[in-house]
């Protein structure tokens, strides 16, 4: 049995939509797949709003793609918006008038968010992206507001930075300086070039990143019908790319539109995109460019799939996030040894007391990196490092995250040593959080916080830690020849909250082994 799903992405210069069959059977096919030009982008970067006119254009747009999906009997539907309408300061009247005149409900996707998708559409070309991020290799995700450049070294992602230089804005940039196209190339080179050499002191050294996957709307279609000898189509070597590069420069957008089948916005576009990629793969020494054309709407229809169980998927991309949160650690002089005592000690407590929490997946995986986390605030302050460890958090992407998770997790570190703030006395912690995302920062922050207790002394003393329960205790079982006399004694505060939240109190009992 096959199931129909519709994936529309509002993007900075286009509306587009794809219509997938998706099976077990069959994997996930591409129906349709259906664009509409409409810059958002410029309008927004500029102004900071969007024209009633645009909104007119997009409503118009959209009930026609709810027409075609309805042809098609599409089962499941999704609407994301990314940049242009993320950076839009009129965004909730807009979404309003959208749903009420379509139908439709779009919702905006924070920039990880967007990132992680595009991350999850290459999958889709799944022995090929397994293959080639065994080696060291980046990724470029090309938006009009935005880059997203995620660096993987042996299929493990060492750090994902988002750089505000999309094609869009460098386009405004460049029209506003009223520089000719041959001035391009030495222009983008003085715009990007003091980013890239932030980003390669930070995390590249001597490090060569010769594989590059490209994500954009722009050049990608053009390089997916190119190839180098010896190599499949849409893979071109560094060699072959900065040939055609040039080839571009050295045409008008208008005879490199009518060479390349597209409009000569779309070409200058294009070179400015590929410009950028030029920029990017010098810092990172890359021999070989991959442009999968994998698409937003490709990431929601994988995650969608993933979601469902309808596939069953190779990568963990949870792997990726934990990866990402212990890069932000290690980047501020987190414990790693004490992260991962923590992480052992904290996952034990939410598994073994899950029938009293009730929470998920998802909530586990913010508990874990809460405490990969934890100590992140110690670069700053020791004194005040609860609120210097959410500020880091809050400043600091984390791929995959929504901005509300990114928050709770925020909370989470700084309540571990902060007084704990309740719902409605402090409004301001809360502040885009409702109150169940409350009562997750108040059961993850109660384990962490009897988690830290057991390691008080940082000198990892137990072998093992056993949960049980008995009557109204949690009994904490740990097995040491150690004294933990600090750890018995300074537990009650941790536990008194422990016990307030769950229910249940925490006990430390010794288990010597001769």
């Amino acid at each position: 049995m096959s199931t129909v799903f519709s994936a529309i992405h509002v993007g900075s210069y286009e509306l587009s939509m794809k219509i997938y069959e998706i099976s077990k059977k069959s994997g996930i096919k591409t129906l349709d797949h259906i664009r509409h030009r409409i810059d958002l982008g410029t309008e927004t970067y500029a102004t900071g709003t969007i024209s009633t006119r645009h909104v007119n254009e997009l409503s118009r747009l959209l009930l026609e793609f709810s027409s075609i999906m309805k042809s098609y009997g599409t089962d499941y539907s999704m609407a994301y918006g990314t940049s242009a309408l993320r950076e839009t300061r009129n965004i909730n009247i807009i979404l309003s008038q959208l749903k009420q005149r379509t139908g439709i409900h779009v919702d905006v996707l924070s920039n990880s968010e967007q990132r992680f998708l595009d991350y999850k559409s290459i999958a889709l070309h799944t022995d090929e992206f397994e293959n080639i991020i065994e080696k060291s290799t980046a990724i470029i995700d090309i938006g009009g507001g935005s880059i997203q450049v995620s660096l993987f070294n042996k299929d493990k992602l060492v750090t994902t930075q988002n750089l505000k230089m999309g094609v869009l804005r460098l386009n405004q940039t460049l029209q506003s300086l009223s520089k000719g196209r041959q001035f391009y190339e030495n222009l983008i080179s003085e715009l990007v070039d003091p980013q890239l050499a932030i980003l390669s002191n930070m995390y590249l050294s001597d490090k060569k990143y010769k594989n590059l996957i490209i994500i954009d709307e722009y050049i990608s279609p053009i390089l997916q019908k190119l190839s180098s000898e010896g190599h499949p189509r849409s893979y071109l070597t560094r060699e072959d790319f900065d040939k055609l590069i040039k080839r571009f420069m050295s045409l008008s957008p208008e005879n490199l539109g009518k060479e390349m089948n597209i409009s000569p916005e779309y070409a200058g576009l294009a070179c400015i995109s590929g410009l950028l990629i030029s920029r990017l793969a010098h810092s990172l020494s890359t021999e070989l460019f991959w442009a999968p054309g994998a698409t937003l709407c490709d990431g929601m229809a994988y995650e969608f799939a993933e979601n469902k169980k309808i596939l069953n998927l190779k990568h963990d991309f949870s792997a990726d996030i934990i990866a990402c949160g212990e890069s932000i650690a290690g980047r501020y002089g987190g414990s790693k040894q004490r992260g991962e005592t923590l992480r052992s000690i904290a996952l034990n407590i939410f598994d073994k007391t899950k029938k009293m929490h009730g929470m998920g997946k998802r909530e586990r995986l913010l508990l874990e990196l809460s405490a990969i986390l934890h100590d992140c605030g110690k670069m700053i302050s020791f004194i005040n490092m609860g609120d210097c460890g959410y500020n880091i958090i809050m400043s600091t992407e984390i791929i995959g995250l929504s901005h509300r998770e990114r928050h709770m997790v925020a909370n989470i570190v700084r309540f571990n040593y902060d007084r704990f703030e309740y719902y409605d006395d402090s409004p301001a912690c809360y502040e885009g959080l409702n109150r169940t995302d409350y009562m997750t920062i108040a059961r993850l922050t109660a384990i962490l916080r009897i988690s830290s207790g057991l390691d008080r002394t940082h000198k990892q003393k137990f072998r093992s830690v056993k949960i049980s329960f008995s009557d109204n205790d949690l009994i904490i079982t740990v097995d040491t020849d150690l004294d933990i006399t600090v750890e018995k004694g300074l537990i009650g505060k941790r536990a008194d909250f422990f016990e307030e939240i769950y229910g249940v109190r925490p006990v430390i009992k010794q288990k010597r082994s001769f």
